[in-house]
């Protein structure tokens, strides 16, 4: 689809929808720029290798989640430019310089390259690179958006959920409800599929979860509660109501009087009358209602919600909240950005780095080298893809080679158990919600000497 601009800055066509045909165009203007001048000066196809990662680790977070490879590959294995959304560029008036090879390259061109990556659900650091592309220079290019826009924002969500885990512990329900505020409807897709590969036990996104075969889960909203009881006469009907189609579910006590609800629920279930499983506390003073709802429905899950972080799910644990369980919502989808970058590290053969003062970049391609102690992560050094470290584990692996991913998608299960495990093995400094104290990444002498050597070029 064209959106035509008048000159009164008027938009003809102001509906925006995304299909995956459209992913190709779903990039900055400046990456097909560059595309084109490559193709100009006839360096295309020139072999490049650009990295994935991050040069500062989100203030206030000792480590990073890996996540939203699976949509990154992809993407890369459907890489195409159909007629239309070239006629569509064409049509911009942008590209009349350009030689007519570049439209012919878009036009039969698909990915060809190889891509390395860390495993999702791997803890990672500022500077160690997530992910490689090794293809010709401008298909390398053209897909960088793309990436760094579905690996920050996977990583982002992880990263949260992870800490969540860690701070709610393992028996605390936690539940993903963050659709109504990521920042579109595919973000939501992408912050449901992030949550549960790195420790929550729900969403109640419903096409994520029937997309990932899970059981989307949630309770109700106070519109019920409150459309039922003025129809029906009270909030007790309202219940009844709820429970003669949903027999047992949660249910939303902060309506109207907290306290006052759950009295009546408790007399309900204390007599027979009604078998509860749980209910949910959406506002107020989380630790004096759940206590007073604990003493009052003592077998009921008691579930909070309400703008929850793992901040403050840490200050309910100290403050001793009677609370089973958590819906995650605003604070889980939105937030604290993962800065992730792409940036060339090899042309030709030729390593090239980035010197700019604060956004420096080191050469070559990398390769990340990980050391335990037991189930303790010891030390990560940076080295080049070519060094030998026998006593320790690479953390990058080739999964796509020429346009073929080598293995089928992982189970979210397995990234879970992933995920776990990688932030089971970090320091309690480095897992810490004040002030953590990140690893410090060692740089292997090799690059080190071809740092130096860069530099020197320069």
């Amino acid at each position: 689809m064209t959106t035509f601009i008048d000159v009164n800055y008027g938009y003809q066509s102001p509906e925006l929808n995304l299909s995956q045909e459209d992913y190709s165009l779903l990039t900055d203007l400046y990456q097909l720029t560059m595309a084109a001048c490559y193709t100009g000066e006839g360096i295309e196809q020139k072999r490049a290798s650009f990295e994935l990662f991050v040069r500062r680790l989100p203030n206030g977070f000792g480590y990073l989640i890996a996540m939203g490879l699976a949509q990154a590959l992809e993407y890369l294995a459907k890489f195409r430019f159909n007629s239309a959304q070239i006629a569509a560029l064409q049509e911009t008036g942008i590209f009349t310089h350009v030689p007519e090879r570049f439209w012919s390259l878009l036009a039969e061109g698909a990915f060809t390259g190889d891509v390395w990556a860390v495993p999702e659900g791997t803890a990672v650091f500022a500077n160690e690179p997530f992910l490689r592309v090794e293809a010709p220079l401008w298909q390398a290019q053209l897909v960088e958006t793309y990436l760094l826009n579905t690996i920050n924002y996977q990583t982002l969500i992880a990263t949260k959920a992870a800490r969540l885990r860690d701070i709610a512990g393992e028996k605390a329900t936690l539940l993903e409800f963050g659709t109504r505020r990521a920042f579109s409807p595919q973000a939501s897709l992408w912050a449901a599929r992030a949550a549960l590969a790195s420790g929550l036990d729900a969403t109640s996104n419903v096409l994520a979860a029937i997309q990932l075969d899970q059981k989307p889960s949630g309770t109700m909203a106070h519109a019920l509660v409150m459309a039922l009881s003025a129809l029906e006469g009270s909030e007790k009907q309202a219940f009844t109501a709820f429970h003669q189609y949903f027999p047992g579910a949660p249910l939303l006590i902060d309506t109207y009087d907290t306290v006052a609800a759950a009295q009546k629920l408790a007399l309900k279930v204390k007599t027979g009358e009604m078998k509860l499983t749980g209910v949910r506390l959406d506002s107020g003073d989380l630790v004096s209602l759940s206590k007073t709802v604990r003493s009052l429905l003592p077998e009921v899950s008691i579930f909070a919600s309400g703008d929850l972080d793992e901040w403050e799910i840490q200050r309910l644990k100290i403050e001793g909240a009677e609370i089973d369980g958590y819906g995650l919502g605003t604070k889980l989808v939105t937030g604290y950005p993962v800065n992730g970058v792409y940036k060339l590290v090899d042309i030709d053969g030729i390593p090239v780095m980035k010197m700019s003062s604060s956004k420096f970049t080191y050469p070559g391609r990398k390769q990340i080298f990980r050391s335990f102690r037991g189930n303790k992560l010891q030390a990560d050094k940076l080295g080049l893809l070519d060094e030998n470290d026998a006593d320790k584990k690479p953390l990058l692996e080739l999964v796509m080679k020429e346009g073929k991913q080598l293995e089928k998608p992982e189970s979210l299960r397995i990234i879970r158990q992933r995920t776990e495990f990688s932030v089971a093995s970090l320091s309690e400094e480095i897992r810490r919600l004040k002030n953590p104290i990140s690893l410090n990444v060692q740089i292997s002498q090799m690059l080190r000497n071809l740092t130096e050597k860069t530099k020197e070029k320069h």
